[in-house]
């Protein structure tokens, strides 16, 4: 039986049930949050309305939670354990760089930026980093990763992206862990992941989630995703911003309609608290919840000829046959 590990501690992949691939709990700018705290306001007060969220999400069915929040969005483990100890739901957390464009600057004259300097190949400190988190756990928390991440924008195939991209493959490549990558598929940056993470680092597509395919429309480019053996983040719901409900909705429905229901994953890209939006706005997105996808999504596409049993293997068979790397 294979384990994956939680936040409470590895569980057997049978135990993982229906489970949401992307989601995140907080989204912060930490030191933007540790020197001015005014807008987060109360730690506890915050840490309960998570609670309240992810209880909902429980009773709505959902028993595992893949938050994938890495450096570059505010990782905070000590936190998630509050929060995980009052909850049913299963936590898996995730290690890697978010970025579009360059690395941290904590990196920039560490690893392969002092190669010329040195005249020699320099291991990138990320790979012992992310391998770290996987094996030993995450700053002395002792909650291990149980997932990599990393990121890919329309600004493409940047410097500080590949650097972090080939970072993750080999953490990859050492532990067995699988990899969410955050794409942008109007750009048809996932075929930048294939070149890179598979065909040069050596990575099965089949350990990748694209993550967000759903922003696009073209159901070619997202069949022929499919076909080089990705699995299709379908992540986004309730999210209005790249396309419309009905859109994302529709191309759901199209894919499943083509034979790939066993090659897409389901979830919200939802936030108990994002500080990347301005409160006003985040107040304006009453969908933007756990629920949504049972609320809504799941009506709509039922009546448009998707099944029970084809949503069960994207809820539930599909993230435990990609976490058990079948």
């Amino acid at each position: 039986m294979t384990r994956i590990e939680t936040v409470r501690g590895a569980i057997d992949t049978a135990g993982l049930g229906v489970t949401l691939m992307h989601e995140h709990i907080f989204v912060l700018t930490g030191d933007i949050q540790q020197n001015y705290p005014a807008e987060w306001g109360s730690e506890d007060e915050r840490i309960a309305d998570a609670v309240r969220r992810l209880r909902g999400a429980y009773d709505a069915g959902v028993h595992t939670i893949v938050d994938l929040t890495v450096v570059g969005l505010g990782r905070y483990i000590p936190r998630i354990q509050r929060i995980a100890e009052q909850i049913s739901v299963n936590l898996v957390v995730a290690t890697g760089v978010y970025t579009y464009d360059d690395v941290p600057f904590y990196f920039h004259y560490r690893g392969p930026a002092l190669n010329a300097m040195m005249g020699a190949q320099v291991p990138d400190p990320m790979v012992d980093m992310f391998i770290g988190d996987i094996r030993h756990g995450i700053a002395g928390t002792g909650v291990k990763a149980g997932m990599l991440k990393c990121a890919i924008d329309q600004q493409g195939l940047t410097s500080g992206v590949e650097r972090v991209m080939r970072a993750i493959a080999k953490a990859h490549l050492e532990t067995g862990v699988p990899i969410t990558v955050h794409t942008h598929p109007d750009s048809r940056t996932g075929l930048d992941v294939k070149r890179v993470l598979c065909d040069e680092e050596g990575v099965d597509p089949g350990r990748i989630v694209l993550g967000h395919s759903g922003d696009s429309t073209d159901c070619d480019h997202l069949s022929e995703l499919a076909d080089a053996g990705f699995i299709l983040g379908m992540d986004r719901f309730g999210i209005h911003l790249e396309t419309t409900f009905e859109a994302r909705a529709d191309t759901l429905i199209e894919m499943v309609r083509r034979g790939y229901t066993d090659r897409m994953v389901l979830s919200q890209d939802a936030n108990c608290y994002i500080d990347w939006v301005e409160p006003a706005a985040m107040a304006a997105l009453p969908q933007w919840h756990y629920t949504h996808i049972f609320d809504d999504v799941f009506p709509y596409v039922l009546e448009r000829g998707v099944s029970k049993e084809q949503i069960g293997t994207m809820l539930i068979d599909v993230p435990r046959a990609f976490f058990e790397g079948r």
